[in-house]
């Protein structure tokens, strides 16, 4: 069982601290942005108990996906890069219907 441990040890070292670096840190960083969205989206229906997404999910949509696809494209993970780069136009796409929503009730005002 100690064995497992310390093999266990060693491979947490190698993956988390021995690799270490600032695209290590920019991917962490994407990852927490990306899953704020959730976070999000999870506050605003429990406040209207209802399922909601609200405007702020986008934005932390676009924003850790595109931090999430430059570390994807420095990684070279073409499945990452595929998944990342798909997900932005839908965000974008949400977003520039809000706007036009938004517009759109601002005529009829």
């Amino acid at each position: 069982m100690a064995e497992l441990f310390a093999h266990l040890a060693d491979w947490f070292h190698d993956v988390f601290v021995k690799q270490f670096d600032g695209w290590i840190l920019l991917g962490f960083v994407a990852q927490t942005c990306f899953s704020m969205r959730f976070m999000v989206q999870w506050i605003a229906s429990e406040k209207a108990k209802r399922s909601v997404v609200p405007v702020a999910f986008w934005f932390f949509s676009l924003i850790g996906g595109a931090l999430l696809l430059v570390y994807a494209i420095q990684r070279q993970d073409p499945v990452f890069i595929a998944g990342q780069g798909m997900g932005l136009f839908i965000y974008i796409r949400n977003l520039w219907l809000i706007a036009n929503e938004k517009k759109a009730i601002t005529k009829t005002d």
